[in-house]
């Protein structure tokens, strides 16, 4: 294979970009010697057993009333998650010479900023991949479950969308890179919406102003833009009201068969009104549940508030991005949200069921904001995220592997609700042990590579300590010649802000 086939390969399988999408602390490490998880109270009885799983670990000297060890847990549950805030917002703080907060880093939003090349399903729903690689630590290797929707037709049918943008006009807002960036954005983003989308537009700074009721695009493109063009910037942030307006109008304007999403941009640091985000949180719930509107962060500013604007989104049913320069705003406006307002999955939960014959132990790296009691997977009334069309999904796991065991190493089940019907849908993955390629880092595994790296990567800025983890020198330099072999801007990107951690000295 020669220097040219091998680099269209690499970047077939990269294919990485930035996601428009629907947490923190460490890895979630789950034992087979420690017991399973918190379980939610009022959920749907009777988990999933895990293939294999014994009912109970038990003393044989247990005397009668002493308290006995709980089963040990091979499931893991989780809503999915599109999000990739945190890695946008950790690359423009890296790039200002500061370390980004650990509680800020969720590894999860650092992988699903890139998007491997999965197999997509041929019809709605998802498609399911497992596959693996051994690492330099003894028994552990890396466990990747991958899952991925349709993508859209740009030219093709889909519903309309009905958006409404809420955004924040406050003095922090002033800062470059924040409402203008915003202006930029929407102004491009008028002349890609079809005639039949409807925008409306919310301004919010100490009160909150309806701009520009639910219109259709189709003959008001100008008009748009001369609103938006006429931002400007105020005083203080009441995220509360512009919150409740936005949410209002898109109510008043709901189209029925529609997408009807609220769009949030701001640098979410609410600092009049109702600065706690739960009474927010129930006006986005009530909305999410009563009519289907679901919610879309865009984060701007070099200061965020990004577990504020996280809250907000998870319990929005959506999703959150971050976005510092033009061309992040364009790829997220122009590129994505035109093409991704088609929505493939509500309620999209995952389950992952790991064979205790041959798994000792599991870490799931990432995911902690997102994690479903495993009683509840098939529990519809208990939120999962929303996933559009062309979005994929990854979810890592380090998992040590038996001394000498071979056989089914996991099992992942996908379920979701149709967007339309709200009929439910599972789809499922497996892989043995002979799955799991010799190494990581060994040849032909581009795409597994680049997950690992921006797993790491997250895990060491957050202070984790995942087994066979390089550190950063190496990281970057791995990131760097697969960068050259994909001939990938946004892999060079990420190398490059593996080696500002390095030189900051983490």
């Amino acid at each position: 294979m020669n220097r040219r086939t091998r680099r269209a390969c690499a970047a077939g399988l990269l294919a990485a970009g930035l996601l428009v999408s629907g947490c923190s602390g460490g890895a979630v490490n789950h034992d087979t010697a420690a017991g399973s998880k918190a379980r939610r109270p009022g959920g749907a009885p009777g988990a999933p057993a895990a293939p294999g799983a014994p009912d109970a670990v038990r003393g044989d000297s247990a005397a009668e009333g002493e308290q006995r060890a709980p089963a040990p847990d091979y499931l893991s549950t989780f809503a999915l998650d599109v999000d990739t805030a945190s890695y946008g917002y950790a690359r423009r703080t890296l790039a200002e010479g500061r370390l980004p907060a650990p509680d800020t880093v969720r590894p999860e939003e650092f992988v699903n900023s890139f998007r491997p090349d999965y197999p997509r399903p041929e019809g709605d729903g998802f498609s399911v991949t497992v596959d693996g690689a051994r690492t330099t630590a003894e028994g552990w290797s890396l466990v990747r479950v991958g899952l991925a929707t349709r993508a859209a037709d740009r030219r093709g049918p889909r519903p309309p969308a009905a958006l409404t943008f809420v955004v924040d006009i406050s003095g922090s807002m002033a800062e470059t890179g924040r409402l203008d960036l915003v202006k930029e954005s929407l102004g491009v983003l008028a002349g890609q919406l079809r005639d039949d989308d409807s925008i409306a537009l919310v301004t919010f700074s100490d009160e909150a102003e309806t701009r520009l009721p639910m219109t259709r695009v189709g003959g008001a493109r100008d008009r748009i833009r001369e609103v938006v063009a006429g931002l400007e910037t105020t005083s203080s942030t009441n995220v509360e009201a512009g919150v409740r307006t936005g949410y209002d109008v898109a109510v008043e304007g709901r189209r029925k068969g529609a997408t009807n999403r609220v769009v949030l941009l701001s640098d979410a640091l609410a600092n009049t009104g109702d600065t706690d985000a739960d009474s927010i949180l129930r006006r986005i719930d009530e909305s999410r549940r009563s009519y289907g509107i679901t919610l879309f962060g865009v984060g701007v500013g070099s200061d965020y508030g990004d577990a504020f604007m996280e809250r907000l989104a998870d319990k929005g049913d959506g999703h959150t991005t971050y976005v510092s320069d033009s061309a992040q705003a364009r790829k997220v406006f122009v590129d994505q949200l035109p093409a991704h307002v088609e929505l493939r999955a509500r309620d999209a939960k995952a389950q992952v069921a790991f064979d205790p014959r041959t798994v000792e132990k599991f870490r799931l790296i990432g995911y902690e904001n997102r994690e479903v009691a495993d009683e509840d997977f098939r529990d519809d009334r208990v939120d999962g995220g929303e996933v559009g069309a062309g979005h994929t999904v990854t979810a890592l796991y380090a998992v040590k592997v038996r001394p000498g065991r071979s056989g089914r190493l996991a099992t992942a089940t996908v379920r979701w609700l149709d967007p339309r019907t709200r009929e439910p849908h599972e789809r499922t993955g497996a892989a043995d042990t002979g799955a799991l390629a010799a190494s990581v880092w060994g040849g032909g595994h581009d795409s597994l590579q680049l997950t690992a790296i921006a797993a790491y990567f997250a895990d060491r800025l957050r202070g984790g300590e995942l087994p066979g983890a390089p550190g950063y020198a190496e990281l970057a330099a791995k990131a760097g010649a697969l960068a050259e072999r994909a001939e990938s801007r946004s892999v060079r990107e990420l190398a490059e802000a593996i080696r500002q951690a390095d030189r900051l000295g983490h």
